[in-house]
């Protein structure tokens, strides 16, 4: 499969598909969903893949959410790509997210069903904002306990993701608790370093705890932040930049801006 993907995506090396492929035979898998995704096979050898990366979910009684992924069929099979994806999605009642679509792609994900989630993504500098100064921020490591905090599901996905590489982070004043974990990127030419917004409960939590957050991001070496966006944030200073990095979901209802838990971008990397 990681020889089948490195030829799909030859920007990539290797290593980064068996990495992440690794990650995702340890992740949880839901009952009655295959742990990597589908493939396409023809005499024996693979031909198409496409991964299903289990993504969480969140409160309770929410329904599934799966990352569709990676997905490359040979040029020779190409006409049976469509039913590969079709297998994947058939789930009615589950809430299906892509992150990253190829351009060409995108007529055949609106003939599937899939809307716009976000137009764009806001670049911001949270360290500009005198907002939230006063707020408490402990960083998560992989072993970290936090005693009082309200939910320990969610306690332990900000364990997993600090294990993963992210930065996560929760912020606190007199109104409670607020996680967020930020993943780090790579903008070419850019002078200082940038990470994107992989988690939280709420997308105006990055503005309500800026000038905290952007301190506590400043000493781990990072200046700007990334979130997925419709518009320019509120309270936040900073440009938006439309198509960039648009995202796309399929199901009842929309998933949460800016929650890319257990997504590619965190199980294989930037």
């Amino acid at each position: 499969m990681a020889d089948l993907l490195t030829e799909g995506f030859p920007d990539r090396a290797r290593k980064y598909w068996t990495t992440g492929l690794a990650r995702m035979g340890h992740r949880p898998t839901p009952e009655g969903f295959p742990r990597y995704g589908y493939v396409l096979e023809s005499g024996g050898a693979l031909v198409g893949v496409l991964l299903l990366l289990f993504t969480g979910g969140g409160e309770a009684g929410a329904p599934l959410r799966f990352n569709v992924s990676s997905w490359y069929v040979r040029p020779a099979y190409r006409a049976h790509a469509t039913l590969m994806v079709t297998m994947a999605i058939k789930r009615k009642q589950a809430i299906y997210l892509n992150t990253s679509p190829a351009p060409a792609t995108l007529p055949i994900l609106a003939a599937m069903g899939y809307r716009m989630l976000t137009a764009g993504q806001f670049l911001s500098a949270p360290i500009l904002s005198p907002r939230g100064l006063a707020a408490k921020v402990t960083r998560i490591e992989a072993d970290t306990e936090l005693a009082g905090y309200p939910d320990q599901a969610e306690l332990a996905l900000l364990r997993a993701h600090a294990a993963l590489g992210c930065i996560a982070l929760v912020c606190r004043d007199a109104d409670g608790w607020a996680p967020l974990v930020f993943m780090r990127r790579e903008i070419r030419y850019s002078p200082v370093g940038t990470v994107q917004l992989a988690y939280c409960r709420q997308p105006s939590d990055l503005a309500r705890f800026a000038g905290a957050l952007g301190l506590a991001l400043l000493k781990a070496g990072h200046m700007l932040v990334l979130s997925d966006s419709n518009g320019p944030v509120p309270g936040l200073a900073g440009r938006f930049f439309k198509d960039k990095a648009p995202k796309y979901y399929r199901g009842p209802t929309p998933p949460r801006l800016n929650d890319l838990a257990f997504t590619e971008a965190v199980i294989f990397g930037p």
